[in-house]
């Protein structure tokens, strides 16, 4: 599928998870990140943003805003389900304890990363890199000598699309995953809401009470404006 331009994967959980299995088994690299209605927004007519998530080998949907974006403009070929990264990266970290995966964090604070271990206790972590103070080739080369099986960087979106696309090929490991605040998820300090909220797709909501400030523009001025520019587009391709 395609949205202004950025390519993604009408893709599965089990799907992704059987995509990361092959890779490490296959000693073959695979790159990872997500489309949402934050990142498509900041990909928009920036063709260089464009092109470097589309250097991706997979790029799975994330959220309600591009379930709903592609239900409009794909109509019965859009996605299968809604797929969120919150969700998937707990499947993937008891497939990783399952087949005894190192996993290698980088991203956020040394206060987050910790928690992982408390969170994940059976994870084979072979590494932890916070994300505000670093040097490219100590990273690399402390990513490279832990021969970790996965490494999962979160900086957000576009910083840890651009640090991959000019790394990637000094990096040894098998698979890289970009998951922005996902690192939260696997520390479990992401606040989500109840069950139900996520199920009606307003868990963005529960992240703009819990800090307003910081997602005022991605939500409360980014969603009215991702839709727009999906009403347009669809009025646009009417007829075609």
């Amino acid at each position: 599928m395609e949205i202004f331009g950025v390519k993604f994967n009408n893709i599965t959980y089990n799907e992704l998870s059987d995509a990361i299995c092959a890779s490490i088994e296959g000693n073959s690299k695979i790159l990872i990140t997500y489309a949402n209605a934050h990142t498509l927004n900041k990909s928009y007519a920036n063709k260089t943003l464009i092109n470097t998530v589309n250097s991706f080998d997979i790029v799975h949907p994330d959220g309600i805003g591009i379930y709903l974006a592609s239900k409009i403009l794909y109509k019965k070929n859009c996605l299968n389900k809604r797929f969120t990264g919150s969700d998937f990266y707990p499947i993937f970290a008891e497939e990783a304890i399952k087949n005894k995966w190192k996993v290698f964090f980088f991203g956020h604070d040394n206060e987050t990363l910790n928690k992982i271990k408390l969170n994940y206790p059976d994870l084979i972590i072979s590494g932890l890199k916070e994300g505000y103070q670093f040097n490219d080739n100590e990273v690399i080369n402390s990513v490279n000598s832990s021969e970790t099986d996965v490494l999962i960087i979160g900086f957000g979106f576009p910083k840890q699309e651009q640090w991959i696309y000019e790394n990637k090929d000094r990096l040894k490991c098998k698979v890289i995953l970009a998951v922005g605040e996902g690192i939260k998820v696997f520390a479990g300090t992401k606040i989500r809401g109840p069950g139900f909220i996520r199920a009606l797709g307003l868990e963005w909501l529960v992240r703009f009470f819990a800090n307003p400030i910081k997602f005022f523009s991605r939500y409360i001025t980014g969603n009215p404006i991702f839709l727009c520019r999906i009403i347009i587009l669809k009025m646009r391709n009417f007829g075609r």
